[in-house]
């Protein structure tokens, strides 16, 4: 039987030279939903995501994925078991092509790695694939623009892309609508709604728009610690999440 929880974290601590980054961090992603990670500035968030994917190693805890004991593993295990962060491999190279970054995404599936000078010929068997990713995103109709010139909603679908193209069970997306306008921000909304009917998604976003519209479950981090879980119409009522948000950004 498949475990209804992709990713757990049982009592996660960070601490930096006796300061308490995260402070005992139990979470349970629930398999094929869209789970947002909120907080004030300095909540421990980033750090929560730094653990996950083993750019931090925690002073103490365990981390689960699949069932199975991840904490000491390296970050490209972490990649290889099919936990990938949107801005670990989705750099995007502003003077390459659209369908050139999502192509150099896919190059591992050749069994080689980046080989940059490897020939077209060979890389344009990977064009098929660029172009079905290319269409997910929304992004079809700019396959031959450089990536420096795409407006940023869709340099931040292009990043998407790349990320799809390593083919996550679970993405974990950091700010994804940061620095966006509302058009942007709704079309990365309908975005990340999309992709996320296929696999699991954990998100660090200030955007409570976006959180109330696409969130499943929300966790609330206040110092280091959860404060708060639950949907958006219970997190959004609960007197303590208030308080912590006071005169930072309102949850309404």
């Amino acid at each position: 039987m498949i475990d209804d929880y992709i990713l757990e974290t049982d009592n996660l601590v960070k601490e930096f030279k006796g300061f308490v980054a995260v402070g005992g961090v139990s979470l349970k992603v629930r398999r094929g939903s869209i789970h947002a990670l909120i907080g004030p500035n300095g909540a421990g968030k980033t750090t929560c995501f730094n653990l996950l994917t083993k750019f931090l190693v925690p002073t103490r805890g365990t981390i689960r994925y699949q069932g199975i004991d991840i904490t000491r593993d390296q970050p490209a295990q972490i990649a290889r078991r099919g936990i990938v962060r949107s801005f670990q491999i989705s750099a995007v190279f502003p003077h390459l092509t659209v369908q050139e970054n999502v192509r150099i995404a896919l190059q591992r599936k050749l069994g080689n790695s980046f080989h940059f000078w490897r020939s077209d010929r060979t890389l344009a068997r990977l064009d098929g694939r660029a172009h079905e990713l290319l269409a997910e995103v929304g992004l079809e109709a700019y396959a031959q623009m450089v990536a420096v010139e795409l407006p940023y909603g869709r340099k931040r679908a292009l990043e998407i892309a790349t990320t799809l193209a390593l083919e996550p069970e679970l993405m974990l997306l950091d700010e994804p609508t940061q620095g966006m306008g509302h058009e942007d921000v709704d079309r990365v909304m309908q975005l990340i709604k999309k992709v996320a009917a296929k696999r699991t998604i954990l998100m660090v976003e200030h955007n409570m728009k976006v959180v109330a519209g696409i969130s499943d479950t929300i966790t609330v981090l206040a110092r280091g610690s959860v404060l708060a879980e639950g949907p958006y119409a219970e997190i959004s009522a609960h007197p303590k999440v208030i308080e912590a948000y006071m005169g930072t950004e309102h949850v309404d």
